[in-house]
């Protein structure tokens, strides 16, 4: 859980460890970023706002994205609209759940909230975006294909990125994913993927 504000980041901890969950709580988007590293949560639960000139807590739900897809994402913050709370042309990503702290009736919706979160980024799927013809990626995912590419492995790529091998193995679902490769038992996905990155059938983005 991500909030600047000591008294709620408190008590929202002490609340959700009564309900059964297991929480870890932050006060900024980086030492968030941090703690993800080793904790590995299920969801994220964040407030928009962190001061001036500190990154946002959309900031941090775009990272989950493009890093983390598997974590569910949560806002939970004072503004009735994150236009209110967001500089102009920032987008929050897909699948994010947005509560507002004088609306929530119970801590029991903030449970079904967190609970929902995880199964929309579980259910979700991506359907490939094209610019050109060709398939629009992050710079994650290119790393991805470019490192797959030449011949390493998910535990040296995960090695070599500096992440967890069950990230990268996300990572590299979520690329095939964004590329429109499904399992199949007739077709290998990495030497599809692979070999999409070697035609220029992807842009970078």
């Amino acid at each position: 859980m991500a909030e600047d504000e000591e008294f709620t980041l408190n008590l929202l901890r002490e609340i959700l460890t009564d309900a059964n969950f297991d929480v870890v709580g932050v006060r900024s988007v980086s030492d968030a970023i941090k703690t993800i590293e080793n904790f590995d949560p299920h969801a994220v639960v964040t407030d928009l706002n962190f001061g001036v000139n500190s990154p946002s807590g959309a900031d941090l739900l775009i990272f989950l994205h493009e890093e983390r897809p598997w974590i569910g994402k949560v806002i939970l913050t004072s503004h009735a609209s994150p236009n209110l709370a967001l500089p102009r042309g920032t987008e929050l990503p897909p699948n994010v759940i947005y509560l507002v702290k004088s609306e929530l009736q119970s801590i029991l919706a903030l449970g079904t909230a967190i609970r929902d979160s995880i199964a929309k980024v579980e259910n979700s799927e991506f359907k490939p975006v094209l610019d050109n013809q060709r398939i629009v990626i992050s710079e994650t995912q290119g790393e991805i294909l470019r490192l797959m590419a030449e011949g390493y492995t998910n535990q040296a790529i995960a090695t070599r990125r500096g992440t967890s091998l069950r990230a990268t193995e996300a990572l590299v679902q979520r690329t095939f994913a964004t590329l429109g490769i499904k399992s199949d038992d007739e077709f290998n996905p990495r030497i599809l993927a692979v070999r999409m990155w070697q035609e220029d059938k992807v842009v970078i983005k």
